[in-house]
């Protein structure tokens, strides 16, 4: 498989771990171009699109005891997030420096993802949105 091929369009999103989700859907809400799109004060995750062109997130996680060191995670979309897993995971050298948490999964907001651990423990996430034809492709999509 040719590296070439396989890209990493643009970050699509920032998930921060966050403290008090009501003050911080207060401070971002202020902010010019943030537009709260998913959640909101009184829920565990929420979601700001940033600007107009492109489709970027800002998204805010509550903070709970097994995320207490992380500061959240950094989503990146690829063309083709299952041939990416395998690449990524069939090379040894690069398996030898990241920790993959899960194998490439179909999430109900109309994703496909996977998430890994860089040397230091940052988690990476690779996604690519998905339409309702390739929920429904079966197994190929199925965790």
């Amino acid at each position: 498989m040719e590296k070439d091929r396989l890209k990493t369009n643009r970050i699509s999103a920032v998930t921060l771990f966050v403290n008090d989700m009501h003050k911080s859907c207060e401070f971002y809400s202020r902010i010019p171009g943030f537009k709260l799109i998913c959640g909101g004060p009184s829920v565990n995750f929420t979601s700001f699109e940033v600007g107009e062109e492109k489709q970027m997130y800002l998204n805010l996680e509550l903070k709970t005891e097994n995320k207490n060191k992380d500061f959240g995670r950094i989503i990146f979309y690829s063309d083709d997030v299952d041939k990416l897993y395998s690449y990524l995971s069939s090379d040894q050298d690069f398996a030898e420096l990241a920790t993959f948490e899960n194998k490439p999964t179909t999430a109900e907001w109309g994703e496909r993802f996977f998430h890994l651990r860089d040397p230091d423990h940052y988690q990476l996430s690779f996604a690519m949105p998905i339409t309702s034809k390739e929920k429904s492709l079966g197994e190929y999509y199925t965790t």
